[in-house]
């Protein structure tokens, strides 16, 4: 049967036009059920009008609490039902409670190779540490900070005249190819989870 998909997403959105793109070349066989959003001038919503995908903007601005916030994310994300959340350039870490409600449906792409570099400003953390290969991850949502199970990496070499502008200019690219391969696999039912590791099917 085919899968809905959810984004949640705060920018330009260059990783849900990705995954878009698949979706209607036929490669991904989903359907894209909406856009979530924390930004409602956010580049992504004018990507999510251009596909009909129906926005969900949810303008943290207008909230008096984080936890208001919280909550009326995880109402819409409830409502929404979708089969699968991709979280893509969303710059909100999620509260425990609505991290943990989708277990095993929801991902999340990391600008590094995971472990390493967590958080913001993940090509910069590269940087600094003098790593000589970096990369990108797709890995599962839980409730902590970027250390759910990992689905797909993809590396790209890091050079001595590299700043962080640069190398992720050269994660993106590979973001570009990560996500929707995940995606792709998600769909076609080809992914399990043993303990921390992801069994992918061949």
């Amino acid at each position: 049967m085919m899968k809905k998909i959810a984004f949640l997403a705060s920018g330009r959105g260059s990783n849900f036009q990705a995954v878009i793109d698949k979706v209607n070349d036929g490669t991904i066989d989903a359907e894209i059920i909406a856009l979530i959003t924390d930004r409602p001038d956010a580049y992504a919503v004018e990507r999510a009008c251009k596909n009909n995908v129906p926005v969900f903007a949810i303008d943290f601005k207008s909230f008096d609490s984080r936890a208001d916030y919280d909550a009326e994310l995880l109402r819409v994300m409830e409502e929404v039902n979708a089969d699968l959340y991709v979280l893509a350039g969303y710059m909100r870490l999620l509260d425990q409670r609505t991290a943990g409600c989708f277990p095993g449906r929801m991902i999340n792409i990391h600008p590094a190779l995971l472990p390493s570099f967590k958080g913001l400003n993940a090509q910069k953390q590269a940087i600094e540490y003098g790593v000589r290969i970096s990369g990108c991850t797709v890995h599962f949502v839980d409730e902590g900070m970027d250390s759910g199970a990992i689905i797909l990496q993809h590396s790209v070499p890091v050079f001595d005249d590299d700043d962080e502008n640069l190398l992720a200019e050269r994660i993106l690219k590979e973001e570009h190819e990560a996500l929707p391969e995940a995606v792709k696999l998600f769909c076609e039912d080809k992914i399990s989870i043993s303990k921390r590791r992801v069994i992918i099917k061949e």
